[in-house]
């Protein structure tokens, strides 16, 4: 028969679409949870939000999709349909300003041409010595201390980094000041009770982000804030001050927070897995050797084994579960109808969990990258731990070349011990992860004897 001659399915309306409601212990099984019901029943569901967040929203329905051919219906082929300001700025509107995240066409295409060349691959050579002088000074004392909690660790390096790369804050007092009013924003309780000095934290930072940018404007530097502070439009113009301000702020969570769940959940692994942690110290020997025992980076780009636990990693435990969108212009997706103003989430976790993408998708198992296995090339949009798209994560470059450096400079010196009586907890109890219970991890030096 031919294909024209075969009636087109009818579109299912907006009430049709499967309803489904979280499980108590969903924040711990986000992955798997929404796995299991896509793989069962489809990769498109609705919930009710409860009274508060359906009245924060403006709707009382949240849609989820889920899948690579979620993935790339809503990061490529009709993502001018979703916005990222009605999908992001309702969750960090009331802590930070507008930057990259949360802006949309044709502004943000606007921005990000101005800072794309910071971001270069070829610009990382830059960073890495920072890099390596952070990690050097955070880890000076692990021995001395014979136990640490690896993601608190984790957090302060990729934070120092975030701040020593973006705005040239070296480790010191304004880089702790700059923690903790990150942190308190981050991290701290929010209510009304709070909410003044919540204000006055946020006012604090604004300003000392400002004292910073004036000090960029009078001495041009060249770590990102110097050259946000010197770029310009196609029509010559430049970024206004509260114009950085909302993107340094943006920078610095996405530049540390979920670097911090990825590289402590790396460091976990290689530390539960002899074959790999061996594997990956050979190869660190080998790349540092044909560079004369530098961690360029040209070594880091060597360390193709380390990449693929990285990605792997990633995809087990995705420090971004789900990221949102407000539709704005309706549209159909796998049978259903989706109109307009409705919120969206896109999960990303789930996807990386299913079954007929990833074999045996709750192992561990880095050689599902390698050829000819290739399992995320067989399937475009399947590994999604920095998006996909043309809004990828434009820290992409910088994030992976981060976790390398970090292993690449902690595995030839530390073994990392776990403690059996604390297994850490992944969780998602907003749109990323944590490390609720945390991961301690005994450290003894490479040459003690276990």
């Amino acid at each position: 028969m031919d294909a024209s001659a075969i009636p087109a399915q009818p579109v299912l309306p907006f009430e049709a679409i499967p309803e489904v409601t979280l499980p108590p212990d969903y924040p711990t099984s986000l992955p798997t949870f929404w796995a299991q019901l896509a793989t069962a029943q489809g990769p498109i569901f609705r919930r009710r939000l409860p009274p508060g967040m359906a009245q924060h929203l403006g709707t009382d329905w949240v849609i989820y999709l889920v899948g690579p051919e979620a993935n790339r219906f809503v990061l490529h082929t009709q993502r001018e349909a979703f916005s990222h300001d009605r999908g992001w700025t309702p969750q960090i509107g009331e802590v930070f300003d507008r930057g990259l995240l949360n802006t949309d066409d044709p502004a943000h295409a606007a921005q990000r041409r101005m800072m794309n060349p910071a971001f270069a691959i070829a610009y990382m050579h830059r960073y890495l010595p920072l890099m390596r002088q952070v990690i050097a000074e955070y880890t000076a004392d692990w021995v001395a201390r014979g136990t640490v909690d690896i993601y608190d660790e984790m957090r302060k390096i990729t934070f120092g980094i975030a701040a020593e790369a973006l705005v040239g804050i070296h480790t010191g007092e304004r880089a702790d000041r700059l923690r903790t009013l990150f942190y308190t924003l981050l991290y701290g309780e929010f209510s009304e009770e709070t909410l003044d000095d919540f204000m006055a934290t946020r006012d604090e930072l604004r300003r000392l982000i400002l004292t910073i940018i004036a000090e960029r404007r009078q001495h041009p530097t060249d770590d990102i804030l110097g050259i946000l502070v010197q770029a310009r439009d196609a029509d010559g113009q430049v970024f206004t001050d509260e114009e950085i301000i909302g993107q340094v702020e943006i920078l610095l969570v996405a530049g540390h927070e979920t670097t911090t769940t990825l590289s402590s959940w790396v460091l976990m692994q290689l530390a539960s897995s002899a074959e790999y942690r061996e594997r990956i110290r050979a190869e660190i020997a080998t790349a540092l050797g044909h560079h004369g025992g530098a961690l360029t980076l040209d070594a880091v780009r060597e360390m193709a084994t380390l990449s693929r636990c990285i990605d792997e990693t990633g995809r087990l435990y995705s420090p971004v579960g789900l990221v949102p969108r407000g539709v704005v212009r309706a549209v159909d997706f796998a049978g259903y109808h989706i109109p307009a103003g409705t919120q969206l989430r896109l999960v990303l976790a789930g996807g990386h969990r299913l079954p007929r993408v990833f074999a045996d998708p709750e192992r561990f198992d880095p050689e599902r990258f390698a050829p000819p296995r290739d399992e995320e090339k067989q399937t475009p949009y399947s590994l999604v731990t920095f998006g996909g798209g043309q809004r990828i994560c434009i820290g992409i470059n910088f994030a992976q070349v981060e976790v390398k450096a970090l292993v690449a400079l902690l595995l030839p010196q530390f073994d990392l011990i776990p403690d059996p009586q604390h297994p850490p907890i992944h969780a998602y109890f907003g749109l990323t992860a944590a490390i609720p219970n945390g991961m301690p991890m005994q450290v003894l030096p490479v040459t003690a004897e276990l």
